[in-house]
This record gives C-alpha cells, sequence and structure tokens, in this order.
C-alpha cells in the first residue's frame, strides 16, 4: 500500500508537472505563434483562456462526479484527452484550430484538477498530507520552472508546436502507471443524484462572466456580465435547495477554513496568474530578448515557487498555515508593487529580483493553503473540494488574464504590438501590477480572516 502510495504521488505529480509546463511554455512561444497565424494581441490570450474556460466550466461537475462515481475513472480519462489533444494542438492549422484544440484540453485538465488532490488527500494520513501535497506543488512549479527555458530552446529550434510533441512520452506514462497502480473507487454510476440543472447554470454563470470580463468595455460584454451576476445568485439558490448539490454552498457557510481559504487562492491567483503572460510580451517585444533568453529570465520565479512550496508543504503538517499562508500572500504583494515601476529602461536585473520575490511568496502561499482546504472536510468531499480549489484557480487565472485582455484592450485596442504601441503598452502594464497589487493587500487580510487549523 505504501508504495502505491508513492508511486501514485508521482504520477499525479506527473500530470501536474504536464498541465504546468503546457501553460508557462505556451506563453514564450506566442510571439511566434501570433507571426504564424496573424493574430492580434487580444485574440492571442485566448490560446491560454480557452483552456482554463473549459477547464473551470467543467471543474465543479467533474468534482462532484468523481465522488459519486470514482476517481480513477476521472483521472484516467482526463489524461486520455489531454494526450490525444496534446498531438492535434501541434498540428493546428490556424490560430482558430489551436484555440478550440486548447478548449478541448481543458476538459481533459478539469477531469485531472478534479480528481488529482483528492486522490493523494485519500491515499495519505493527515500527519504526511502536507508534505505530500507539498511535493505536488513542487511538481507544479517544476514545470513552471523548466518551461520557459525549455520552452524557449524548443520554440528557438523547433518551432512552438514541439512544446506540444515533447509531453506526449511523459503522459503516456502516466496513463500506463494510472491503469497499474491507481486503486479502483469500486463506485456504482447512479446519476439520478447528480445535479444536473445546478450544473448547467453553474457552467452558464463562469462562461458568461469570462467571456463578457474579457471584451469589457463593450456594451454586449456588460449585458454578458451582469447576466452572469444574476445566474451565480439563481445558482446559489438552486443548491441551497437541493439534496444532492453539485457544490456543498454548506461548506462556504459552515466552514471557516474552508471558505477564506478558498478566496485566498481566488485573489492570488488573480493578481499573479498573467504575471507570466504579460512579461512574455514584454520582454520580447518592449527589450528585444529572443524566447530563449525570455525563458531564461522568467525561469526565477517558478524555480524558487519549487524550492519553497515543498518546504512550506512539510512546516504546514506541523504549524498553522493561516500564518504561512497568509506570509506567502505578503510578499506577493512587495513583488507585485516592485514590478509597478517598470518602464522601457529597467534592467533584466530588477525585473529577475522581483520575480524572486514573488516566487518565494507564492511558494510560502500555495502549499499551506491546499493543506488547509483539503484537510478542513471529510473524505466524502474531498473530490469536490479538490474541484472547488481548482475552480478557484482557474477562476482566478482567467481573471487574472481577463484584466490584462481588458487593459490591453483599453490602451492599445484590437492592434498587434509595434513600435508605436510600445510607450502604451508599458504604461498599461504598470498599471495592471498596480491593480494587482491592490487586489493582493486584500487577499492578505482574508488568509487571516480563515481562522486556525480544522482537523480533517
Amino acid at each position: 500500500m505504501k508504495e502505491n502510495r508513492v508511486v501514485m504521488l508521482y504520477v499525479v505529480g506527473f500530470t501536474s508537472f504536464v498541465i504546468s509546463f503546457l501553460s508557462a511554455a505556451i506563453n514564450i512561444a506566442l510571439p511566434d505563434i501570433a507571426t504564424d497565424f496573424s493574430i492580434n494581441a487580444v485574440t492571442l490570450s485566448w490560446i491560454s483562456m480557452s483552456f482554463l474556460l473549459a477547464s473551470a466550466v467543467l471543474l465543479i461537475p467533474f468534482g462532484k462526479i468523481s465522488d459519486l462515481f470514482g476517481r480513477k475513472r476521472m483521472f484516467l480519462a482526463g489524461n486520455v484527452i489531454v494526450f490525444i489533444t496534446s498531438l492535434l494542438c501541434g498540428l493546428s492549422a490556424s490560430g482558430t484550430g489551436l484555440i478550440l484544440m486548447r478548449a478541448f484540453q481543458g476538459v481533459g485538465g478539469a477531469m485531472i484538477y478534479a480528481t488529482g488532490m483528492a486522490i493523494i488527500t485519500n491515499i495519505f494520513p493527515p500527519e504526511e498530507r502536507g508534505k505530500a501535497l507539498g511535493i505536488n506543488t513542487a511538481s507544479v512549479y517544476l514545470g513552471l520552472s523548466i518551461a520557459p527555458v525549455i520552452g524557449g530552446f524548443l520554440t528557438q529550434i523547433w518551432g512552438w508546436r514541439s512544446i506540444f510533441f515533447a509531453l506526449l512520452p511523459i503522459e503516456l506514462s502516466v496513463i500506463i502507471l494510472s491503469v497499474l497502480f491507481l486503486t479502483p473507487d469500486h463506485k456504482k454510476a447512479v446519476w439520478g443524484t447528480f445535479d444536473f440543472k445546478g450544473s448547467l447554470v453553474y457552467m452558464t454563470a463562469i462562461s458568461t462572466l469570462i467571456l463578457g470580463f474579457s471584451q469589457l468595455p463593450d456594451i454586449h460584454a456588460i449585458v454578458l456580465t451582469v447576466v452572469s451576476i444574476f445566474l451565480t445568485g439563481l445558482f446559489i439558490c438552486l443548491e441551497l435547495h437541493t439534496d444532492s448539490p453539485v457544490m456543498e454552498i454548506g461548506l462556504f457557510k459552515n466552514n471557516r477554513v474552508f471558505a477564506f481559504s478558498n478566496l485566498s487562492a481566488f485573489i492570488n491567483y488573480a493578481t499573479t496568474f498573467a504575471v507570466s503572460f504579460v512579461l512574455s510580451l514584454y520582454l520580447q517585444y518592449i527589450k528585444g530578448l529572443s524566447p530563449r533568453d525570455t525563458g531564461l529570465l522568467l525561469i526565477s520565479q517558478p524555480v524558487l515557487m519549487t524550492l519553497v512550496s515543498s518546504f512550506a508543504g512539510r512546516l504546514s503538517d506541523k504549524h498553522d498555515p493561516r500564518i504561512l499562508s497568509s506570509t506567502g500572500m505578503a510578499v506577493i504583494v512587495a513583488g507585485l508593487i516592485m514590478l509597478t515601476f517598470l518602464s522601457e529602461s529597467t534592467s533584466t536585473l530588477y525585473i529577475s529580483a522581483s520575480l524572486i520575490v514573488l516566487g518565494i511568496g507564492f511558494g510560502l502561499f500555495s502549499s499551506p493553503n491546499t493543506n488547509a482546504v483539503m484537510g478542513s472536510v471529510s473524505k466524502q468531499y474531498l473530490g469536490i473540494a479538490s474541484a472547488t480549489l481548482g475552480s478557484m484557480r482557474l477562476t482566478g487565472q482567467m481573471m487574472s488574464l481577463g484584466l490584462a485582455t481588458l487593459m490591453i484592450h483599453l490602451f492599445i485596442g484590437e492592434a498587434q504590438i509595434t513600435p508605436a504601441s510600445h510607450t502604451y503598452f508599458v504604461l498599461c502594464v504598470k498599471w495592471l501590477f498596480i491593480i494587482f497589487g491592490a487586489l493582493s493587500i486584500l487577499g492578505v487580510f482574508a488568509s487571516l480572516a480563515r481562522g486556525k487549523k480544522v482537523s480533517g
């Protein structure tokens, strides 16, 4: 059993590595993709956004399904979908085709996000859970760490398509190991207990929110945003009066640690995820760096995330995750404030120092916060807890990209980034980091408000 635990920890870790690698490496390749398919900066953001949107829309329903019918099937199916879509992304013949395949890849990502942490939490005892979750979080950051460098080299030598092809052997090995070592759940499917109505309203609410927010300030975008707010209220009402809700709203009402830890995660990702997207464009368009050199510069943040997150995960088994996470969020605020001073003449050394501060902060925040969420619920809710935390992460990431896209739209419109628009783009970047820093300050208070650790 112990051997299976170790194998499955690394299987889930490899999967987390693949997903994070794809999300970070594709940012390095965006200028090359824009050149190949002649697409503007706003459309370019949808190569990342489509994956996140599909994952966020389906994550909560998939989390509930995995609790009802088994996590092995869901985890395995997700990996198969990611494998197939990685191949098809690499073969895309147009920007639209690539965005569509990334959306389908997001479906597989949702299945993985909904089950990965639940599998780890279920097979490891509470006294080892923080360590295991820390290793998994470190796998995420390892993917983020090497993605800029390897993605930069792959893009420069073999083109952006090689990013997708390079991961196929790893994903295939994950599928094989999952079949061999992941214990079946032995759960019977009873679709009558699944909340189809709530799921449909939830998916529509998330879709309209992100589609509307990313296209503000257009009139139709304002309408979509208002509709999403109405649907969110309707969803909460439905879930409160449903015997088997797709999202356990009661966890937010009655579990302070669960509620504020998830809120902290949302704010954290909403203020940090677009950093690599924005800086990748800044470094290549404004500073004139190559994809390889951009990757080498951006590596400092995720390297520190990797080193610190594993250590912080172990600490959270013995110390209150609230203090560790809140400290991490405060360090993130400092890193974002440093980035508000960017200009066309800012040195790469200063940018690297800012990223190091962000990496330390994110590493301190993430593992303890994850441990707090997963340790605050009983085993029957592990799937929905994993899915809820994943949903907060993905929704936060989409809001981050959506805000970045909105700012780009406001400052330079829908045109491609050219030397004539460099001044406006740099101004856009400065204001974006000012907004991110202000929101992160709220995140510190949300993290502190969760209360002390609850045994799960």
